[in-house]
């Protein structure tokens, strides 16, 4: 049997795996255009105000006020999927609307502070990162984006679980086109950074109101008319909710401070050009991993459910197709943008871009394997292990710190590339070898009985 009959054979058969594809296809289809004007905005931002301005729009003031919600956020998205999930699962209506209730409470009190925390380190940012106090009104404007967007991830995280991908590839879309036609009008008009900046909060409050807008008629449908006034007593095992919730929230804090504050680390030890750089390359990494990484939750929705269910075979199976569909395409992907990019970076953003490519290379790598592995994380927090990941990436995040510390002052953004490619390979591995091992466990357990 050739390759092509055997993928066939195998979609034909695997109603699950067909399911997930279907979800992420809703994803896909509007992610692709997206990722269109994305890359357009791209390109006519870095024309805009240079290298330099991208860096510090795009790598720094975004990226901090990013960083401050992560920083107090507990990823309630992560919690809603699986309590929602499970409880969807068991058909238990009631406690479903509990879940919904208290994640959004939970998470409108912590945006709320992680606005007032932002306001408060302003000052210091604006020299630390900006590396000029007059910077400082600009990193003030954008932090509005975290009233905006008070209770996103408990929204979105309730339409994964109620499979409605379609309406979130929507918000995704319109959030794209209203940031891609604010970043039009600047270009067109030779406006600045604050237009710019402006247009990206544009865009991040239409996706948040649209949220939860969402969200709020879907639970409406799926569960109750009026799930709001569920009662909060029906969460009997809030503890265990707010340790998975706490240990989400670590689990942010460390993806923080050796992922996401990539760009901020740059910021502090060398240039704003370097961010350019280096963000350019991510951006576009990112930009072509982004078929893989919206196979994250609809793969993570359906693995709650066979955990739930205890069909061991079938998440086992599921895993192993996710990845072999992941490893075909970052393969063509990574290996095309490797062949071009070296032509089409200062083609396409200024010669003075060119320097990304090297990054560019040296990315791919690393969110190449993380994207094939995408499920690593997913599987232990459906398992009820979420202790596991934050721990083996507390430990290589601390690995990478010191190395950084060391190296990026001297060395740069290729330094800092080569670091959390390393990160993501080390730590991805480890984790995906505990999840199988508890899988099996599992599997051999029930066999037993």
């Amino acid at each position: 049997m050739s390759l092509v009959q055997k993928v066939l054979s195998i979609w034909r058969e695997d109603s699950l795996l067909r399911r997930v594809v279907r979800n992420s296809s809703y994803l896909f289809s509007s992610n692709a255009l997206s990722a269109v004007l994305s890359f357009i905005q791209g390109i006519l931002g870095v024309r805009l105000i240079g290298i330099e301005g991208y860096g510090l729009v795009s790598g720094t003031i975004i990226v901090f006020a990013g960083n401050i919600h992560s920083l107090l956020s507990f990823r309630m998205s992560d919690v809603v999927v699986k309590y929602l999930g499970e409880a969807l699962a068991r058909n238990d209506k009631a406690r479903a609307a509990a879940v919904v209730k208290g994640s959004a409470l939970a998470e409108g009190v912590t945006s709320i502070i992680a606005y007032v925390v932002l306001l408060a380190l302003v000052p210091w940012a604006a020299v630390t990162f900006g590396k000029d106090a007059g910077a400082a009104p600009l990193f003030s404007f954008y932090g509005l984006v975290l009233l905006a967007n008070l209770v996103y991830e408990t929204s979105t995280g309730t339409l994964r679980a109620l499979k409605r991908f379609d309406l979130v590839a929507q918000v995704n879309l319109g959030q794209s086109l209203v940031t891609a036609l604010g970043i039009g009008l600047a270009f067109l008009f030779r406006r600045g950074i604050p237009e710019v900046l402006t247009a990206y909060l544009l865009g991040k409050t239409f996706a948040g109101v649209s949220m939860a807008l969402l969200a709020w008629r879907e639970m409406r449908r799926a569960v109750d008319a009026g799930w709001q006034r569920a009662s909060l007593c029906l969460l009997t095992d809030w503890r265990a909710m707010a340790r998975f919730a706490v240990s989400t929230n670590l689990n942010g804090t460390i993806n923080l401070a050796v992922r996401d504050s990539a760009p901020l680390w740059l910021a502090a030890f060398r240039s704003s050009a370097e961010v350019g750089y280096f963000k350019l390359a991510q951006n576009l990494t990112l930009m072509a991993m982004m078929p893989i990484d919206l196979f994250i939750w609809p793969t993570y929705s359906e693995i709650v459910q066979t955990v739930a269910l205890r069909q061991w075979q079938t998440t086992r199976r599921l895993l192993k197709r996710v990845s072999g569909l992941a490893a075909l395409y970052v393969t063509g992907a990574a290996g095309g943008l490797a062949l071009l990019g070296w032509w089409l970076i200062p083609l396409l953003y200024k010669p003075e871009s060119a320097p990304a490519y090297p990054a560019l290379l040296i990315l791919l790598a690393g969110y190449g394997f993380a994207n094939i592995f995408n499920w690593n994380r997913p599987l232990l927090l459906a398992l009820g292990r979420p202790g596991f990941p934050l721990a083996v990436m507390a430990a290589a995040g601390a690995l990478e710190i010191a190395l950084m510390l060391a190296l990026v002052p001297a060395f740069g953004y290729l330094a800092h590339a080569a670091i959390l490619s390393g990160f993501f390979i080390v730590s991805i591995c480890v984790i995906v070898w505990q999840g199988l091992r508890l899988v099996r466990r599992h599997e051999t357990a029930g066999e037993i009985a």
